[in-house]
């Protein structure tokens, strides 16, 4: 493609969203703070459910300094409900290295340098608020340039990917690199979509080989899903005075470090094999019901099946057990509580007593 085809993209482009892109909170400022918040929340989660953790998240911790002085409980507690807590307790780390540097990175390679931050977040954050010129490549992104290259082939292998990083690079305008890469964003998450993209609305159509072949959806390949993993366990509920028994994770567990949960044991439909294997994971002695309800919940490529039980316990003898605590379930708001465990304590209160 020549010079003046590709300048005449990158205005298209740019021309494009100016006029259509949408009004996000995280878009009204250059503040490298918001801007950062919002690219690691948007990984793996929604715009539209994003946008009002973002806005919580921000009236919680207006700077990064406060988030950086703020117990990593209440930023648990603050982000409960988005999912992969290792995103809030990186960012609570790199908070903290920023206040400790004084201030922000200002380039993608020292970004990369914090907690949790990889070349996308890097580059998003270093171009739109620091006006470097260094391509943003997330998955919206490599949709749209694998259209644009019509790039049979999977965009994570190192020569594809190389293809694309230079499409895109060409694409930015070096003296608004920012809007760019918004732009590219925003026309895959829009425009660009996985399935009946709206090629006669985009900026980039006449560049487009992959729109040229009359079948766009072929790029990029779709990739090979991870099989489902079916997982049943066990919940327990346990109510003392309007209150209920959790127990919080070890942080050397590797599903939902330090977060707290209702006590719970891979399911066994003996309830003696239940109440053993809920002592041998949290100490104590305890007596069950029957299951009452059940609940479904997914995360990523695990899809559970948590049968809930109503439970008694008895704290003599826990050894060493995880810290317990009774709390109030009017009160999670401030816990680090994960969604599912909201569900449970939801359908709970629905049921009533069994």
């Amino acid at each position: 493609m020549s010079i003046n085809d590709i300048s005449f993209a990158r205005r298209g482009l740019l021309r494009w969203f100016r006029r259509h892109q949408r009004d996000l909170p995280w878009r009204r400022s250059r503040d490298p703070y918001p801007i950062w918040i919002s690219e690691v929340m948007l990984q793996q989660t929604q715009v539209k459910t994003a946008v009002p953790y973002f806005e919580s998240f921000l009236k919680a911790f207006p700077t990064v300094e406060a988030l950086a002085a703020a117990p990593v409980d209440r930023v648990l507690a603050v982000w409960s409900g988005l999912g992969y807590y290792r995103r809030a307790r990186q960012l609570h780390q790199a908070a903290r290295e920023i206040v400790r540097r004084r201030g922000f990175p200002g380039t993608a390679r020292e970004l990369e340098e914090l907690p949790g931050i990889g070349p996308y977040t890097a580059a998003a954050v270093a171009s739109i608020a620091f006006d470097e010129a260094v391509l943003s490549l997330d998955g919206n992104v490599e949709r749209v340039l694998s259209r644009y290259l019509a790039l049979a082939e999977d965009p994570k292998r190192r020569r594809p990917r190389a293809a694309l990083l230079a499409a895109g690079a060409a694409l930015l305008d070096p003296e608004h690199p920012g809007e760019s890469n918004q732009a590219l964003m925003e026309l895959g998450a829009t425009v660009c979509v996985p399935r009946r993209p709206r090629c006669g609305e985009c900026p980039l159509k006449e560049g487009c080989r992959g729109h040229a072949t009359g079948e766009p959806e072929r790029f990029p390949p779709p990739r090979r899903r991870r099989p489902s993993e079916r997982i049943a366990w066990s919940v327990a509920v346990v109510e003392r005075q309007g209150r209920v028994l959790f127990f919080r994770r070890s942080e050397a567990s590797d599903f939902l470090p330090g977060m707290w949960e209702l006590p719970n044991v891979p399911h066994d439909a003996a309830i003696e094999g239940l109440q053993q294997a809920l002592a041998a994971s949290y100490g104590g002695r305890w007596r069950l019901g029957e299951a009452s309800f059940k609940v479904r919940h997914a995360i990523t490529y695990r899809s559970l099946t948590l049968h809930v039980h109503r439970a008694g316990y008895v704290a003599g003898h826990r050894g060493s057990g995880p810290a317990a605590a009774w709390i109030d379930p009017s009160s999670l708001a401030g816990v680090g509580l994960s969604s599912m465990f909201e569900k449970v304590l939801a359908r709970w209160s629905e049921v009533g007593e069994p």
